[in-house]
């Protein structure tokens, strides 16, 4: 009876909070190291990952290629040079554009900032020659200031270029490997789990379909709203639609964040390049386009393998910019739903087998001995 009194002194509510307490500290010690050897390994880990979305993206294509009898390896080459073939060509077609008309807006944002220091002139604010000249020589100066400290970074930015190349390499190498074998690697995969390989099994499972459908579905939204934007763009006669379209397609990977970035630079670079009622008129336009994309677009093809608050979004950004910036930003949204739609699979014990079918008795041949 002794050992049971001190748990007598202590309320029940208490002592769970006290379990719930110490398995959310050990839970959060083990989320933090986690992420610790992430962040180490960001290097391996986030073109990995990437190469899980551009799987989840390309894998429709080579399913369809491998059913029309092409065999894995050939049906694989084929998706990785169609792949490469379309973001080679969106790449030139943005160079190309803004090549021709990069001129043509350093033209235009000239004559914007002559009209910008007229009206600073004779507008109501009415202020001398020597104060908008302070101003710009400042600005200048930083400029300067900014540009030495950068091209003292420049052994830096070489690094970097480096790394990123590596990360392309190995991206490319991962996405050919998930394409040609992934069913053979989630097989082996499952074999470190034993008894529990079933759940694990379901669980993976339900978590690809749920990859899928939000990658898929997420570039069919942002191909929408930059295909949309650039057409305006291009009707409003702004220089650097092409590249601006882009910018916007890219963003929109990235929820509410992105889309902010985006519209905010290309409305800029409307405003020092045309006049300014066309500014406004872009503004509004994307101001409408994006509350159609979120009520109409997002609801009816991210909605059904998404269904996350808009506050948890936002939450979920925050925590992967804050760990691994906006590549960390751009894939926060998919690992949350990903763990969102595995957990329940993992917890739920497998469904029951029928039991077998009953066999009806039959009675024992006698065994005669020959004589």
């Amino acid at each position: 009876m002794r050992p049971d009194r001190p748990m007598k002194l202590v309320p029940p509510t208490l002592a769970r909070a006290a379990a719930w307490c110490a398995c959310v500290i050990v839970v959060g010690v083990v989320v933090y190291f986690f992420s610790q050897v992430v962040a180490r390994l960001s290097f391996v880990a986030l073109p990995v990952a990437i190469a899980l979305l551009l799987t989840a993206l390309l894998y429709p294509l080579t399913s369809w290629l491998r059913g029309m009898g092409l065999r894995p390896i050939y049906a694989t080459w084929l998706t990785m040079l169609v792949a490469l073939a379309v973001i080679g060509g969106t790449g030139w077609l943005v160079g190309a554009r803004a090549s021709d008309e990069f001129p043509r807006l350093a033209e235009q944002v000239s004559k914007t900032v002559e009209n910008v220091r007229g009206w600073l002139k004779t507008g109501p604010l009415h202020l001398q020659e020597t104060q908008i000249t302070e101003w710009f020589q400042t600005l200048v100066t930083e400029l300067n200031n900014q540009g030495q400290a950068i091209a003292g970074t420049a052994l830096a930015a070489g690094q970097v270029a480096i790394e990123v190349l590596a990360s392309i390499v190995l991206l490319l190498f991962v996405t050919f490997f998930l394409l040609k074998d992934g069913d053979r690697i989630w097989s082996w995969f499952l074999k470190a789990f034993g008894g529990m390989a079933p759940r694990v099994d379901r669980a993976g499972k339900v978590a690809w379909v749920t990859i899928s459908h939000y990658v898929q579905g997420t570039v069919v939204v942002s191909a929408v709203h930059g295909f949309v934007m650039g057409v305006v763009l291009a009707g409003l006669g702004v220089p650097l639609w092409a590249p601006l379209a882009v910018l916007i397609f890219l963003s929109s990977f990235i929820p509410i964040v992105g889309i902010f970035f985006a519209g905010t630079v290309a409305t800029l670079v409307t405003l020092g390049s045309t006049e300014p009622w066309k500014a406004l008129v872009f503004l509004i336009i994307l101001i409408v386009e994006q509350q159609l994309e979120n009520h109409v677009l997002q609801p009816l093809i991210v909605g059904r393998a998404l269904n996350f608050h808009p506050l948890a979004i936002i939450l979920v950004l925050a925590v992967g910019g804050i760990l691994a910036g906006i590549a960390g930003a751009a894939v926060a949204v998919p690992i949350a739903a990903v763990i969102y739609r595995a957990l329940p699979e993992l917890r739920h014990e497998p469904p029951a087998l029928p039991p077998p079918p009953e066999v009806a008795a039959t009675p024992e041949k006698k065994v005669v001995p020959e004589e």
